[in-house]
């Protein structure tokens, strides 16, 4: 996208699509990091699971955004369609990052997989809700290398991959859910995810006013020894009409907190990790 944005950057719109889609990628990107972080909790099966308001449009989009390079790239079709007329019960609770990983995982491997010019089919499907419940289903099927039988009794172990036919295998996905896998060499594989969600209401689209959203003319102490990071959380703040004060580390910050007047600063931002005094104001030279 980045290249893409480089080689036409006269085309505004072009631009700036490219940029919402590489917040996109970036955003999971991040939460692919944080939960790399908690690598021991998945390790124990102490998966954190959050319960947020799910939008499906938009989860849908987000998963598109991101892999829509690479299908382009391989010239593979992707094929869309739904067992039932519109989308029902479009909110619903769950945690969006794992449900973002499954279906990236298992289109990573589709495109992977699969041959230049193949075919990714998505079907997708739901439950009528019984006492707040729906189980959404979807179907994937792509017409890559496919999988041995044999392989398929060891595909949800870690780190797997085929390395030498009909099968079909199921797996617990934390959410109270199952995949099963069907596959035949030389013809492809079919991946279906069975999911129930407890529905969620619409969310609350209002917006705050741009009164209530307004920093400018606020006096605000910036604390932050990555130069990048500074110049990036300055521009952001100045273009809001902040009047920024920036400190390198945290004696510095405590220095011109103390050299202005009693309420001059209407708000401080400090990092923690820095050199000389960190943001929870330990001089690190004194150890205390």
């Amino acid at each position: 996208m980045l290249k893409i944005a480089e080689k036409h950057f006269d085309d505004r719109e072009l631009v700036l699509e490219n940029f919402r889609k590489m917040q996109v990628a970036a955003d999971y990107l991040l939460s692919l990091i944080n939960d790399i972080l908690q690598m021991s909790k998945i390790e124990d099966g102490n998966v954190p699971l959050t319960q947020e308001i799910i939008n499906f449009a938009e989860l849908s989009q987000d998963i598109l955004a991101i892999i829509e390079q690479r299908v382009k790239d391989r010239g593979i079709q992707m094929q869309f369609r739904s067992k039932k007329e519109g989308l029902r019960y479009p909110f619903i609770y769950g945690s969006p990052v794992h449900l973002r990983q499954i279906f990236l995982n298992i289109y990573g491997n589709c495109i992977k997989y699969n041959r230049i010019g193949g075919k990714i089919i998505t079907v997708s499907d739901y439950t009528e809700a019984v006492d707040g419940i729906t189980t959404y289903e979807w179907t994937i099927t792509d017409t890559g290398i496919g999988m041995s039988k044999e392989y398929l009794k060891h595909i949800f172990e870690p780190f797997s991959q085929e390395r030498d036919d009909a099968g079909s295998t199921q797996q617990g996905i934390g959410m109270g859910g199952t995949i099963e896998v069907k596959s035949e060499e030389g013809i492809g594989s079919t991946f279906i995810i069975r999911i129930p969600f407890k529905l969620a209401p619409a969310p609350d689209t209002a917006k705050k006013t741009a009164a209530q959203m307004d920093i400018s003319g606020l006096n605000l102490l910036l604390v932050e020894d990555n130069e990048l990071n500074a110049e990036i959380a300055e521009t952001l703040l100045s273009d809001e009409g902040a009047n920024l004060t920036v400190a390198r580390d945290g004696l510095q910050a405590v220095r011109m907190f103390q050299e202005k007047p009693e309420g001059y600063f209407d708000a401080i931002l400090m990092d923690i990790m820095m050199p000389v005094m960190d943001g929870l104001l330990r001089q690190k030279q004194f150890g205390h």
